[in-house]
């Protein structure tokens, strides 16, 4: 069942963290292909579907890791912590570093054909510079660049990663840029922003460039990643480069809802923040508003560009317009909007792009994507 010689036969895969957010959508995506997946995560597995193999533990837990990992040809590793606060800030490099090295280890030690590695933009992107041209995965970055623990333990981890690569381990880099879309049970911290804004819970916003992407499409960037990526090469998964003015501007047209006019200099958002996390450590112990380190990252021109993906992996992400609208839905069915919108803002349902993206991780040619 391995995946040398781009053999796109059924295979076992197995994806770590598979509840979360990129996580649940993958998951789907290669039971669609007919692959047999197992997923290991702390979380229950309530909201995968039917015939998943769930193994519930810890990526560190060494006993775990090896029951699931057994007969796997692919391993899918996207297990982390992604939030840009913790109580513990040691817990960023015990799951995102020392987890890493952990299933590099044992998934070089059962042979695992494949094994695609979940790294983050956020790391591409350290310097307070804002510069104009979108990053690519050339960019050459230290840990002195990178805000915040997170990132220094995403840096540490990709490292890993191309050092497994290095030694001849087949391991591929994807680097997803910021994902919506429907499904976020875990509130990820771009979902937590759109709720912001969406629920009126703030009258200002930060200026700064991001990149957003379809949740769907960066999940089916990592089944395209096994397939075609080439051992050792980052592939930027990114969607469309917005403003935060322009991301509000959509909103508001999807919507019709008030957004957020006043445009609050970045001076007075790192103050809010520094006293926001400073209580958060010290006295609420609940995860801060607004985390230093998004503040930091919102200073970067964060536009990324992601033609390599596109050229080597024929990887087609939609609009993200159309992610926006299906977020809106699923926030309303889930009950997550404090004020009321009107009928349903979905543009069109991606069942038709789940197929496809079977077909085209197989070779299938002669569907319509979009």
């Amino acid at each position: 069942m391995g995946l040398g010689g781009g053999d796109l036969g059924k295979s076992v895969c197995l994806v770590t963290g598979g509840c979360g957010f990129i996580r649940q959508h993958l998951v789907r995506q290669l039971v669609e292909r007919g692959d047999d997946v197992r997923v290991l995560d702390r979380r229950d597995g309530r909201y995968l579907p039917s015939g998943v193999d769930f193994v519930r533990g810890s990526i560190l837990d060494g006993t775990r890791l090896r029951d699931a990992c057994r007969g796997v040809d692919r391993v899918f590793h996207l297990a982390a912590n992604p939030r840009l606060w913790a109580r513990d800030k040691g817990e960023f490099e015990r799951v995102n570093l020392h987890g890493t090295e952990a299933v590099l280890a044992e998934a070089e030690r059962v042979g695992v054909a494949r094994v695609v590695y979940t790294s983050t933009e956020s790391i591409l992107r350290g310097r307070s510079e804002n510069e104009e041209a979108a990053t690519t995965e050339s960019v050459k970055t230290s840990p002195d660049d990178l805000p915040g623990p997170y990132c220094r333990s995403k840096f540490f981890a990709e490292q890993a990663a191309l050092r497994a690569a290095e030694r001849g381990q087949p391991v591929v880099i994807v680097n997803p840029t910021l994902p919506v879309g429907p499904g976020d049970w875990g509130l990820t911290p771009p979902t937590k922003m759109l709720l912001l804004f969406l629920s009126g819970g703030s009258p200002a916003y930060l200026e700064g460039t991001l990149n957003f992407v379809d949740v769907r499409d960066a999940a089916l960037g990592h089944v395209l990643a096994a397939e075609r990526g080439r051992a050792g090469e980052r592939y930027i998964l990114g969607g469309d480069n917005l403003t935060i003015s322009e991301l509000i501007a959509l909103l508001h047209e999807l919507t019709g809802l008030p957004m957020p006019r006043l445009r609050i200099p970045y001076a007075a958002a790192y103050a809010f923040a520094a006293i926001s996390e400073f209580l958060s450590d010290h006295v609420t112990r609940r995860a801060p508003q607004a985390p230093i380190t998004g503040v930091r990252l919102m200073r970067c021109a964060m536009a990324f560009d992601s033609s390599k993906a596109r050229a080597e992996l024929g990887w087609e992400p939609a609009p993200v317009r159309g992610a926006l609208a299906d977020a809106v839905d699923w926030f309303r069915e889930q009950n997550l909007l404090k004020r009321e919108i009107g009928p349903s803002v979905r543009h069109a349902t991606h069942r038709d792009r789940i197929i496809a993206a079977a077909d085209l991780s197989r070779g299938v040619p002669g569907r319509d994507r979009h």
